[in-house]
Formats: C-alpha cells, structure tokens, sequence
C-alpha cells in the first residue's frame, strides 16, 4: 500500500520541491494543500501517513496544524515534520513541545530531506 503523504505550504514552488524529492524517494502518494485551513480540511476526509507542512502560512499556521493534529493523533500515529525558515531556537523549542516529529530549516539539500523522510518511511533510491 502507498504511503499518503499530505504536504502543507502556501508556496506552490516549495510544494513542487518537496514532492519532486519525495517522488525521487518513490514516495508519490501526494496530495498538496495550500494553506494551514486546507491541510485541515484534507486530514478530516483523508487517511494520511506523514504530513510535511510548512509553518509560516496566513491564517492557520503550520504550528496551529500541528497542535490541532496532536490532539487526535500522537506522534507515532501521524508524524508531522516542519519544514520552514524559521530557525529561532525559540520556534524549534515551540514546535518540540506541540510534539513535532522533525524539524527541517530551510533551505535543506536532497539528501537530508530523504534522511528525515527515511526515519519515518520506507524510501527509495534515489533517481
């Protein structure tokens, strides 16, 4: 069965990103969500495996995502890896305590992304 991966960010050029290296790790079960709101929406209708969401959004964070996930889901459930700018040890501590699975600043290379990826999927090899 493929892994359904839900990945979460209001840039549609970071979204191509992610699911292009995830489709080089033969993970290509996708489903893309532009905002913190639609991601929501997308995970009441949608059994998803991993969530990769971006935390500075508009409206409905990826932090407020994260939180709202957790109260459903542990982190064995549904791992949830933020992938952002924001590389404040104050936000890395945040997003740890709202129980985070990964934390990922960018810009981020190919190769670490499959790292973390790997940790929680089974990946491919590289194309």
């Amino acid at each position: 069965m493929k892994q359904k991966i839900l990945v979460v960010d209001d840039s549609k050029v970071m979204r191509r990103i992610i699911a292009g290296y995830l489709s080089r790790m033969s993970l290509t079960n996708v489903i893309e969500a532009s905002s913190g709101r639609q991601a929501l929406d997308i995970l009441t209708m949608e059994d998803i495996d991993l969530v990769v969401s971006d935390w500075s959004m508009q409206g409905t964070t990826g932090l407020d995502v994260l939180r709202t996930v957790r109260l459903s889901k542990s982190p064995g459930d549904l791992p949830f890896i933020m992938v952002t700018a924001e590389a404040q040890l104050y936000h890395i501590l945040e997003a740890f305590r709202a129980q985070v699975s990964q934390y990922i600043v960018k810009p981020f290379s190919y190769r670490q992304f499959e790292y973390v990826i790997g940790v929680f999927l089974p990946v491919g090899s590289a194309k």
